[in-house]
C-alpha cells in the first residue's frame, strides 16, 4: 500500500512538472506581447525576471527531452543552434535600436559568449564532474576539433579585424566582412557534418574505460510525439527568455550607466542570461558524468555564436546605419589567447582534474573583472 502511495506522489509530481514546465513558456510570450517596446516599471520588472527565470528552467527541461529522444550529439546541438539563432535575432534588433552604442554590440556579445562558454560553463563542468567522480572524461578527439574551430572562427571575425589596413579602425572592408561571413558559415556547417555524420563518435559521451556511450540508460526513451511537443515549447521558451531580456535591457543599461560601468557590460549581462539555459544544461549533464555532452553544448554554443552572428551582422550592415566594429582591443585579445593555450592542454590528455576546472573559472573571473574595470 505504502509503495502505491509512493507512486502514485511521484507520477502527480511528473505530472506537476510537466504541467508547469509547458505552461510557463506561453506565458512568457503573453508576458513578452504586453511588454515589448515599452518601458517597464520597477514592479514590471520584477514580473519579466521571475518569468525569465522559469522560462529558462523550462527551456532547459524540454531541450534534455528532446535531446534524450535524438540522442547526443543532436541533442545538445538542437539547444546550441536554437539559442544562437534567437540570440542572433536579439543582436540585430538591438543593432538597429542602438544608435552609435550598437556598433560594437555584435563584438561584445559574441566575445562575452564565447569567454562565457569556453571559461565559464567548461569551467564549472570540469570542477563540478571532477569533485563529484574524481576526474572529468572526454573524448579529445571530438572536443579538440570542436575548440580548434571555435579558436580558427574566434581569430578570423575577432582579432584579425584590428590588424587589416584596407579601412581605419577595428573594422573589415565590405570584402573583407563578406569573406569572414562566408569563411563562417564553411566551417561551422562543415563541424556539424563531422560532429552528426561522419565522425560522430568522437562526440559522444565515454565511459572511464575509454568506451562510447550510445544511449541513456536511466530513463525511459520519449515518444516522438513528447519529443516534437518539447521542441515546440522550446523554441517558445527560448523567445521568451530572448525577448524578455531585451526588455530588461533598458533598466540594465540606466543600472550600468548609473553605475558608472562600461557599455560592453551590457552586453556581458545579456549573454549571461541567454546563455543561462544551456549552463544549466551542461551542469546538469556533468553531474551525471557525462561531460563530454557539457563540452559539446559549451563550444558547440561558443561556435554557433560566432558562425552564425558574424553572416548575419554581415547581411544586417547592408541596410543597418553606422560602422560595424568587429575588432577586439589589446586586453580582449591576450584573454582569448590564454583561453586557447589554456583549453588546448586541458583538451589533449581526454581527463580533467579540479585544477583545469579552477584555472578555467579563473580565466573567466578575470574578463568579468576587466569588463567592469577595463
Amino acid at each position: 500500500m505504502g509503495l502505491c502511495d509512493d507512486r502514485r506522489m511521484i507520477a502527480r509530481l511528473r505530472a506537476l512538472a510537466t504541467g508547469w514546465t509547458s505552461i510557463v513558456p506561453a506565458l512568457a510570450i503573453v508576458l513578452l506581447a504586453f511588454t515589448w517596446g515599452r518601458n517597464l516599471p520597477g514592479a514590471v520588472v520584477g514580473i519579466v525576471t521571475v518569468v525569465l527565470a522559469g522560462a529558462v528552467l523550462a527551456a532547459v527541461h524540454h531541450a534534455e527531452v528532446v535531446a534524450h529522444r535524438v540522442g547526443e550529439p543532436f541533442g545538445s546541438l538542437v539547444l546550441a543552434v536554437a539559442v544562437t539563432i534567437i540570440e542572433v535575432a536579439l543582436i540585430v534588433t538591438l543593432m538597429a535600436d542602438g544608435g552609435d552604442k550598437g556598433s560594437t554590440l555584435a563584438r561584445d556579445t559574441v566575445f562575452a559568449a564565447v569567454m562565457i562558454t569556453c571559461n565559464g560553463i567548461v569551467g564549472i563542468c570540469l570542477l563540478v564532474a571532477s569533485l563529484r567522480h574524481g576526474t572529468a572524461v572526454f573524448n579529445p578527439e571530438g572536443t579538440g576539433a570542436a575548440l580548434a574551430t571555435v579558436a580558427t572562427l574566434a581569430t578570423l571575425s575577432l582579432v584579425l579585424p584590428t590588424f587589416t589596413t584596407s579601412k581605419p579602425g577595428p573594422e573589415f572592408s565590405g570584402v573583407q566582412l563578406t569573406f569572414a561571413a562566408l569563411s563562417s558559415l564553411v566551417l561551422y556547417g562543415l563541424f556539424v557534418t563531422t560532429q552528426t555524420v561522419r565522425h560522430r563518435d568522437y562526440f559522444l559521451p565515454i565511459t572511464r574505460q575509454g568506451e562510447v556511450i550510445t544511449a541513456d540508460t536511466h530513463a525511459e526513451t520519449p515518444t516522438a510525439r513528447t519529443a516534437w511537443i518539447s521542441l515546440g515549447l522550446l523554441l517558445l521558451a527560448l523567445i521568451g527568455v530572448v525577448g524578455l531580456a531585451k526588455g530588461v535591457s533598458p533598466t540594465i543599461e540606466s543600472g550600468v550607466e548609473a553605475a558608472g560601468l562600461h557599455h560592453a557590460v551590457v552586453g556581458v549581462i545579456i549573454a549571461l542570461l541567454v546563455l543561462l539555459p544551456e549552463t544549466i544544461a551542461a551542469l546538469r549533464s556533468a553531474r551525471r558524468d557525462r561531460v563530454q555532452t557539457s563540452l559539446n553544448l559549451a563550444l558547440g554554443s561558443a561556435m554557433a555564436s560566432i558562425g552564425l552572428t558574424v553572416p548575419a551582422v554581415a547581411l544586417a550592415s547592408i541596410w543597418l546605419s553606422g560602422p560595424l566594429v568587429l575588432g577586439l582591443g589589446a586586453v580582449h585579445m591576450v584573454l582569448l589567447a590564454l583561453t586557447v593555450v589554456v583549453a588546448s592542454l586541458t583538451v589533449v590528455p581526454g581527463r580533467a582534474t579540479p585544477l583545469q576546472g579552477g584555472v578555467h573559472l579563473v580565466l573567466f573571473a578575470a574578463y568579468l573583472e576587466l569588463a567592469i574595470n577595463p
